[in-house]
């Protein structure tokens, strides 16, 4: 509703409130055209009624809410590790490193120092892949779905593709394999059940218009029971005995045997390569703990034709990942301290007793600010890896359990609000009628800061 004459005529002038001692300082930290734009909203909702704060507060307010990044930092206490709407990998010291030093000068990115020529970007890391992998070539893309559709539109467009049914897998984000193979032009052929597939069933699906077996890994859930899935060296074999190549989608792969770490064991795209696979795709910034990317090793003369796809050019990916992802692959080649130094293995990996010391440190603190309205109990929990990886397996974690005193939706709400609207924003889970917080993901570097800002803690 609008004011009355007599209180309009009150409301200062653009340029009063920008005199104003406090919005001065906000000028000089933020600059006159989105202060003063600020300023100017805020009178107008003064005009309508609507504001209720001290003027200069509220021009404060809103141009710290206009000046805040979109992309916020949080704390993932969510007890998902690889957390797809959270960034999914945390990237380690030396690829945070790598890509600052490419994004703040000149690089080789398509240059051949040695050869003093133009070179190929996916130089940078293709070297390190073929070690890594036993392939013979590889390329890059910006993720692991491009990676998938650029090897199916250049080795299977108008022709047939013969998966498992139950690979035929859906992701996050509605990405399903059937969709992908439609786009890309390629015609599924689908074998077996949803539980069970035979080699009989690939072999006799082969035929004049086949361009490719394929073999799915079904990452982001399991099919258990009355099951049989074929191996990858028999899919090989078949593929083979008929001069037609056989392409492995790892989705999120890792590099390295995961059990000698303690960790269910995953498989690897080295592994496919041994057991005959012509070309194997994965993903850089899931189990394998680097930048987003997708990648493609393979067979020399099928990565020459994929690079030659003018698809290749519209998914490529730039210096910062290249960057990123050359400091994370060799990281791998010393596996001995990869736990320690790559930020993923180190978080799967982080011992029961250590968040089990963290809790007891940071307990006080919350209840502190949290109690008697908000109890706080320390309890066990179970972290998942997540982006589809090793969907049944759950690793033993500690955290906090809150559960408000007097039960209501509402206070759960504005608990979890709470706790969201902290300079650096804090997300877990709610389940059983309490607010969880898993700190697996809390790094010991980063506690301090987390335990600071709960005095800000308003529920």
């Amino acid at each position: 509703m609008n004011q009355p004459a007599a209180k309009l005529a009150q409301i200062p002038s653009v340029d009063r409130v920008l005199n104003l001692p406090e919005v001065r300082l906000l000028l000089e930290a933020h600059g006159h055209e989105p202060v003063t734009s600020a300023v100017r909203t805020v009178l107008a909702e003064l005009r309508q009624g609507k504001a209720t704060r001290p003027l200069a507060e509220a021009v404060s307010d809103r141009v710290r809410a206009q000046a805040r990044p979109r992309l916020r930092r949080v704390f993932n206490l969510t007890g998902t590790v690889l957390h797809t709407n959270l960034g999914r990998a945390v990237l380690p010291r030396e690829a945070v490193e790598a890509a600052v030093a490419a994004m703040t000068a000149p690089c080789a990115l398509e240059y051949d120092v040695e050869a003093g020529g133009r070179g190929d970007r996916d130089d940078v890391v293709e070297g390190l892949l073929c070690e890594l992998t036993g392939a013979e070539a590889a390329t890059v893309v910006n993720n692991n779905a491009a990676a998938v559709f650029l090897l199916l539109n250049t080795l299977a467009q108008r022709k047939e593709v013969i998966v498992s049914r139950g690979e035929l897998i859906e992701i996050g984000g509605a990405f399903r394999m059937p969709d992908i193979m439609a786009r890309a032009g390629a015609k599924l052929v689908e074998i077996g059940t949803t539980n069970r597939t035979h080699l009989q069933d690939y072999e006799s699906a082969i035929g004049k218009k086949t361009a490719l077996l394929m073999k799915v890994h079904c990452s982001n859930y399991a099919v258990t029971g009355f099951t049989k899935a074929v191996a990858e060296m028999d899919i090989a074999e078949a593929a083979h005995a008929k001069q037609l190549p056989f392409a492995v989608d790892l989705g999120s792969g890792t590099l390295v045997d995961l059990s000698r770490f303690g960790l269910p064991k995953e498989p690897t795209p080295a592994d496919s390569i041994a057991a005959g696979a012509d070309l194997v795709t994965f993903s850089g910034d899931k189990l394998l703990g680097g930048p987003q990317a997708g990648i493609l090793v393979g067979k020399v003369e099928l990565i020459r034709r994929i690079k030659k796809n003018p698809l290749k050019r519209a998914l490529r990916v730039g210096k910062i990942t290249l960057a990123a992802l050359e400091a994370v692959l060799r990281l791998y080649r010393d596996p001995d301290r990869l736990p320690q130094r790559l930020t993923t293995l180190r978080l799967l990996t982080r011992s029961h007793a250590d968040m089990s010391k963290q809790a007891e440190r940071l307990v006080g603190r919350l209840r502190a600010v949290l109690e008697p309205e908000y109890p706080v109990e320390i309890v066990e929990l179970m972290s998942q890896i997540g982006s589809g990886s090793l969907p049944v397996e759950r690793l033993p974690s500690v955290g906090f359990a809150i559960r408000p005193l007097l039960k209501g939706g509402a206070r759960m709400k504005r608990l979890e609000a709470a706790f969201r609207s902290l300079p650096v924003p804090v997300l877990g889970y709610v389940r059983d009628g309490a607010l969880h917080l898993d700190l697996r993901c809390l790094d010991a570097e980063d506690e301090k800061a987390f335990a600071d800002q709960l005095k800000d803690l308003s529920c």
